[in-house]
């Protein structure tokens, strides 16, 4: 079985304290214990300071155009729907960019999983307002605060039609690795939203700030109810963040739906090396 040695690339250069040390270990222990190898996993990252741990993470993996990983990830799926696949993203890159395309990948149930830095902030281009951030929220590019109430990731995925969300929080290591881990293991698209503190950029959601405001989800939770998962989501909305699986429920995966994928993948199928005899078809 792999280590985490194994999935280790370069020293991360992230600031010291920054929640993204937290989840690049909580990463790679995760791919360890479900006994994958860097061979066995695909990866795909956005742009950003988490982008940057297509660096320091040692596996098949390319960094995307800026909110351009989801469809990178679902091209790689449909050609390899038996290798995992996961996107690496930041909440601008994803909730930003990338929002129309996340919108689709959650309709789609393409069977994908989807790891969010939240911070609150463009971490990589010194501390510009991301689509989380509180109203109000005073940056470089909003100095009088930002005017647009924000992105609610949990409320946004869970009724676009996301099978498996959950939330974590990059301060609990251990936990993070354990919702790493389900949502892998689900079938369908999964996201799991890492708050992620930017002690650079971000002074107003801390490590000490967000340890006043999570809280885990109780064992007798009802996570495939969409009613308590909305409810629970929403909550986000008064900066009360629940952690945990908010929402798991059954729904045939995308490429589980597409016929010509039944016995092989489309990487395996048959390769033409004429297509020309195809021309007076089509032409």
């Amino acid at each position: 079985m792999a280590t985490v040695q194994d999935f280790s690339g370069y020293t991360p250069t992230w600031c010291p304290g920054c929640g993204d040390w937290g989840i690049g270990v909580a990463v790679k222990t995760a791919f360890s214990q479900m006994g994958l190898d860097p061979s066995s996993l695909a990866v795909v990252f956005g742009i950003g300071c988490s982008g940057n741990m297509n660096d320091f993470l040692n596996a098949y993996a390319i960094h995307a155009l800026h909110g351009r990983a989801i469809p990178n990830a679902i091209g790689i799926k449909i050609a390899r729907h038996n290798l995992p696949v996961l996107a690496i993203v930041g909440d601008g890159d994803c909730y930003g960019e990338g929002g129309n395309h996340l919108v689709h990948a959650c309709r789609g149930n393409h069977d994908i999983t989807v790891i969010v830095h939240d911070n609150g902030v463009y971490g990589l281009t010194t501390g510009q307002v991301a689509p989380t951030a509180q109203k109000g929220f005073k940056s470089k590019s909003t100095p009088g605060g930002i005017i647009e109430i924000p992105i609610n990731p949990l409320a946004l995925t869970i009724t676009s039609g996301a099978t498996f969300v959950a939330q974590s929080f990059a301060g609990d290591a251990n936990f993070t690795i354990e919702m790493i881990k389900l949502g892998m293991k689900h079938k369908g698209f999964s996201l799991i939203n890492i708050l992620q503190p930017c002690v650079t950029f971000n002074k107003i959601n801390t490590y000490q700030y967000y340890l006043q405001h999570i809280y885990r989800l109780p064992p007798e939770y009802q996570k495939n109810s969409f009613t308590a998962a909305v409810n629970k989501a929403v909550e986000m909305n008064q900066e009360k963040f629940p952690l945990g699986v908010v929402y798991e429920s059954d729904r045939p995966s995308f490429t589980d739906s597409i016929p010509q994928l039944k016995e092989k993948t489309l990487f395996e199928r048959e390769r033409f090396e004429n297509l020309e005899s195809f021309y007076p078809e089509f032409l």
